[in-house]
């Protein structure tokens, strides 16, 4: 897999995190930690779409982001699991994953140096 989609990724994995701390954060550490969080992750998503379809990455970042958050929520805090919920999800991935397969993987030419 390309380090760029890699960045992604990982910036989406961290999006769920903080978007749990914007909802739990209570003192200053937590709110540092979720702002930390934030900046890596728009930074890692950003860098990526310097290279990659600026709109592919950011479909990808906010499925990907919407589905674990929600997943999180669901397993961490208690929200009620609901059938619904989890086969809207599974389209929506259906759908990140269409964006990811289809989308050509060649660095735009004089992105990178």
């Amino acid at each position: 897999m390309d380090k760029n989609w890699m960045k992604v990724f990982v910036a989406a994995f961290l999006e769920v995190f903080w978007v749990i701390g914007l909802t739990h954060a209570y003192d200053v550490w937590t709110w540092t930690g979720t702002a930390i969080t934030i900046i890596v992750s728009n930074y890692l998503m950003i860098t990526a779409a310097q290279v990659l379809p600026a709109g592919t990455v950011y479909s990808v970042f906010v499925g990907l982001g919407t589905a674990g958050t929600v997943l999180s929520e669901i397993l961490f805090f208690g929200e009620p699991f609901q059938w619904a919920k989890i086969l809207l999800i599974a389209l929506l991935l259906c759908g990140v994953i269409g964006l990811k397969l289809i989308t050509d993987d060649k660095a735009r030419e004089g992105a990178e140096s």
